[in-house]
Order: C-alpha cells, then sequence, then structure tokens
C-alpha cells in the first residue's frame, strides 16, 4: 500500500514539507525506521537517553507548571497581575521587565525615555522588587524571571528581598534566563563582550550551588532564535550549541560538570507545525543525553537531563483575526505537553496588538487547564511514541541538527561561530526564506493572505498609564537622596573590584543591592572594567 501511494499520479498526492523543509511522505510504515533500534534511540521514560521524558512518570505523577508571563508599568501594577494569576490557578510566576532594566539602565537614564514599564515592569533597585512581590510569599512559589545582561542584578534582588520576608533563601525556587549568547544571536539585550558576560554567569553558577541550590542558574533559550526566523531543526541545534558554550565555560571555571549540570534548564518555542514540534522537544532531549554523557563525560544521570520550559510562538500571532490566535496557541501548547514540556506558558490571543488584558490572559491559562483537565493528554506518558512518522521526523532532526553541531566545532565553537557571524546569518536566511513564501501565497497564515475579511472589529487592548514613568523617576531619584552613601558607594567599589580582580562578583552585587544600589549602577560598575560589546554587522 505504501509504494502504492508513494508511486501514485502526482495530481493526487501533492509534496508536502514540514516548516524546517524536511520532506513529509504520504505515508509513514515500519520500513521508515529501518535499523532503528527502540531500547537505545526511545527507551522508557525517566532512563538515558530521555526521548520519553525526564520523568518516570512524567504527567502521572505531577502536571507541569502553568506560567503565565506577565510584568508592565510599575511593580504595584505588576503585582497586582501575579495575585490575579494566582487567584485564577496559575502554578508559577514568570516576570517580564522593561528594556531599560533589562540592558541595566535605571528609568531616569536618558536613553530609557519612553520605554519604562513598556513591555515589561520596571525595576530599579531593592524597594521595587519588594513592591512587585508584595503579598507573595517566595518559598510558596516557582518564579521565572526573563533577565539575561543583568540576571546577576536581578537574582540578588530577588534573593535580598527573599531574606527581608525573613525566608530561608535555599528553599526558594524558580529560574534565571540569564542566556546572554542568545542576546548575541537573536535579541539584542546584551551590555558585555560574550567572555566577560560568561564569566558572570560561571558566577552564578557556582554561587547559585552553595546559596539556592533549588534555583535553574540559566534557561538556555532557543525561543528567541525562533521568533526571529529560525527552523526547528536551527532552534535545536543553536540551543543544545549554546548549552555545551556554557557547559565548557563552566569547566574551564573549575567547576565540576556534575554540581552544576543538574540545575541548567532550556527555554524552547512551541510553534504550529503540531507534529514536528513534538518530535522536536524528543530530539532535543536524546541529543542533549548524549552530548552531556559522551562529550562532557557526566556520571549523574541527572547531568544528562533536558528540562524545559516552553512557550508558544509570539511571532505566529496575527493582528487581522486575532481571535485566531486562541486556536494557534491552543495548538502549540498541546504539541508542548505531548513533547514533555515542564512548564508553560501560553500567548495570550490580544498580544500582536499590546500587553494582554486581563481577560485574554485568563483565556490563556485556561487553555492549558483545559489541555490538562479534560483532554486525556496528560493521562498517558509520550503518547505518540511509536508512531512511525513522529519516530522517523525525531530522526531526522537529530540528525540535521546534529550536522549543523559538526560545522560549529570546525569553526571553533559557538563562540567562534557567533563571532564570525554564522549563526545570524543561518537565522536570517530562514526568516527570508518564510516571509518569502508568505508573500507569494506558499505559506498559508489563515487571516493574513488566505480567509481575509474587509471590515474586523476593535477588540480592547492594554494601556500603560503614562503617568506610572514620571512616577517611576521620581521613586529612584528619592531613593537616591536618602540612602546612605557610605555603604553604597562601598558596595559599588566593591562590585567593580571584584570585576577587576576576577574574585567573584555576585556576593559583592548581592551586598550592593542590599545597601540601595540601582540595577543601573551596578550594571555600570561592571561596564567600567568589561566594557560593552557592540554586533558584528551581518550582511
Amino acid at each position: 500500500m505504501a509504494e502504492k501511494i508513494k508511486s501514485a499520479d502526482k495530481r493526487l498526492v501533492t509534496e508536502a514539507e514540514t516548516s524546517a523543509h524536511i520532506p513529509v511522505n504520504p505515508l509513514y510504515t515500519p520500513a521508515d525506521l529501518k535499523g532503528s533500534d527502540y531500547e537505545s534511540e526511545v527507551g522508557y521514560p525517566g532512563e538515558y537517553p530521555f526521548t520519553r521524558g525526564v520523568q518516570a512518570t512524567m504527567y502521572r505523577g505531577r502536571l507541569w507548571t502553568m506560567r503565565q508571563y506577565a510584568g508592565m508599568g510599575d511593580a504595584e501594577e505588576s503585582n497586582k497581575r501575579y495575585k490575579y494569576l494566582l487567584a485564577n490557578g496559575t502554578t508559577g510566576l514568570s516576570v517580564a521587565f522593561d528594556l531599560p532594566t533589562q540592558i541595566g539602565m535605571d528609568s531616569d537614564h536618558p536613553l530609557a525615555a519612553g520605554e519604562v514599564g513598556k513591555v515589561g515592569v520596571a525595576i530599579d533597585s531593592i524597594e521595587d522588587m519588594e513592591r512587585l512581590f508584595a503579598g507573595i510569599e517566595l518559598t510558596k512559589i516557582s518564579t521565572s524571571m526573563t533577565i539575561n545582561a543583568t540576571g546577576s542584578i536581578l537574582l540578588a534582588l530577588y534573593v535580598a528581598v527573599a531574606r527581608r520576608q525573613g525566608a530561608d533563601i535555599r528553599q526558594l525556587s524558580g529560574t534565571v534566563q540569564n542566556d546572554v549568547l542568545k542576546e548575541y544571536i537573536a535579541r539584542g539585550t546584551y551590555i558585555y563582550p560574550p567572555r566577560q558576560a560568561m564569566r558572570v554567569i560561571t558566577d552564578m553558577f557556582s554561587w547559585a550551588k552553595e546559596k539556592v541550590p533549588e534555583w535553574n542558574t540559566i534557561s538556555i533559550s532557543g525561543y528567541h532564535m525562533r521568533e526571529a526566523g529560525s527552523t526547528a531543526v536551527q532552534e535545536v541545534a543553536f540551543t543544545l550549541g549554546n548549552g555545551m558554550a556554557y557547559v565548557e565555560a563552566a569547566i574551564r571555571a573549575r567547576l565540576d560538570v556534575d554540581q552544576f549540570a543538574p540545575r541548567l534548564s532550556f527555554f524552547f518555542n512551541a510553534h504550529s507545525n503540531f507534529l514536528e514540534e513534538v518530535a522536536k522537544f524528543r530530539a532535543a532531549r536524546r541529543m542533549w543525553a548524549r552530548i552531556m554523557r559522551e562529550h562532557f563525560k557526566a556520571k549523574n544521570p541527572k547531568s544528562w537531563m533536558l528540562r524545559f520550559h516552553t512557550q508558544t510562538a509570539g511571532s505566529t500571532l496575527t493582528a487581522q483575526q486575532p481571535e485566531n490566535n486562541i486556536v494557534r496557541t491552543a495548538i502549540q501548547a498541546l504539541a508542548a505537553v505531548l513533547g514533555g514540556t515542564q512548564s508553560l506558558h501560553t500567548n495570550s490571543f490580544d498580544e500582536a496588538l499590546a500587553l494582554p488584558t486581563e481577560q485574554a490572559a485568563r483565556i490563556a491559562l485556561r487553555t492549558q487547564q483545559v489541555i490538562a483537565y479534560e483532554s486525556g493528554a496528560a493521562q498517558t506518558i509520550d503518547p505518540l511514541a511509536g508512531s512511525y512518522y513522529v519516530e522517523a521526523l525525531t530522526n531526522e532532526i537529530e540528525k540535521r541538527a546534529a550536522e549543523y553541531l559538526g560545522k560549529i566545532e570546525v569553526m571553533g565553537g559557538m563562540l567562534k561561530a557567533i563571532e564570525r557571524g554564522f549563526v545570524q546569518q543561518e537565522i536570517q536566511n530562514a526568516a527570508y526564506e518564510y516571509q518569502q513564501a508568505v508573500d507569494h501565497g506558499d505559506a498559508v497564515v489563515v487571516g493574513v493572505n488566505r480567509f481575509e475579511v474587509e471590515a474586523e472589529k476593535a477588540i480592547p487592548i492594554q494601556k500603560i498609564d503614562a503617568a506610572l514613568e514620571p512616577k517611576q523617576i521620581e521613586r529612584v531619584r528619592a531613593l537616591r537622596a536618602r540612602r546612605d552613601a557610605g555603604p553604597w558607594k562601598s558596595a559599588l567599589q566593591g562590585v567593580e573590584d571584584a570585576a577587576q580582580s576576577g574574585a567573584h562578583v555576585m556576593p559583592r552585587i548581592l551586598a550592593a543591592v542590599e545597601a540601595y544600589a540601582t540595577v543601573g549602577e551596578i550594571a555600570d560598575a561592571m561596564r567600567r572594567v568589561f566594557g560593552e560589546y557592540r554586533e558584528a554587522v551581518v550582511i
């Protein structure tokens, strides 16, 4: 039957491929898995190579953490949204920071004008962080912070606030994204040159292992590369390549691989090609397990596990017929669940227009809850395993991603590949190809280039109060005026001295935030030593 279909009239059987240009047969049979070995390639959940999941019981034991990414205006407004989400059943917080906070500028910096609180919450000091989590017991909730260049400062602020709450900081759980390599590749919110930034990250690894052992000190992020236009294969390859670079940097800093690797986590995109996404997650898990055991010689099975958070694809959301985004998000979320994610954020349908309203955020959260409690998807582990198509696609994604990693190795590793612009160029090429396909109608976007409507009804959108920016500026200036100058100056000098001498910076950063130094001041102390990165132009 398979041969009959494959050789049928091409007018009846159209050619197809995934979003990563992997050809798709009209029918899959055992012949497509010839030579495959179940035990070594698929295996069992909770066992090497973890293709079927990192936990033996997966969602039969515990559902994924349901997070909703949120942050807007100032700390009080964001705090209200967090409490709203917690009241509606979210099981973990996910903090979005504004651009000045992400690049280490205080709210009254001239370059921050017009950006304060616009794409996330503005955090300048320990007082802002206290307001952000007022009335939320930090040891009772897991918090993910999407912050990179200033990740060390924001983690210190979080720990300092927990101390003020009287909490045992060893019980804090959560993740700081802290992935600067993808900033050079796809986002641009970097501060320091790569090697200096990597030094701060490895300092965080060792400090957190001792002080906050339940904290994930990095979330190695393919999400943003996918948002920039990468394919599923590139997302796997470049994310794991970045992961290898972090592991190598930590080993060079004399950290034992089995001491820090179990706290590494990853962050992937859930895109719209449903079965390709499921296969992508399975391939990434298997590849990382082999990389850690065979390449880095890790002995602890927890070091082999690829634990990851997933967010649905913001780049697929459309301003046209935005209600369609609810359907897109549901399909993408189900792919993440069937792919074995550990936590999940679902985008709100109005995010192509503005930050989400409360109603839109609630619908996004309810999408996860419907999948968890009504769909039956969580009742068995890796239910798509054994599908001839899914297993063949998993194998093909792994093969193609491994080819990319081979090229990167020849270049001298991920840092060299980034410095040469190779990774950036590959993503740019993929993004251009996709946009051309949309423009020519070869790739269908429902409501955009097919099935359009002439007139659309406006939907309510979230608006940030313009008065919040001057209010935030007034706060940070008032803080500077009343703080004790002696401890503040001494603590800032400690940060600069540590950056200069090579001493660990994290204890100094924590002392500085507790002495009321601001995010911008601490970032500037390291800028004076490390300098700033200037982007390589890719043509």
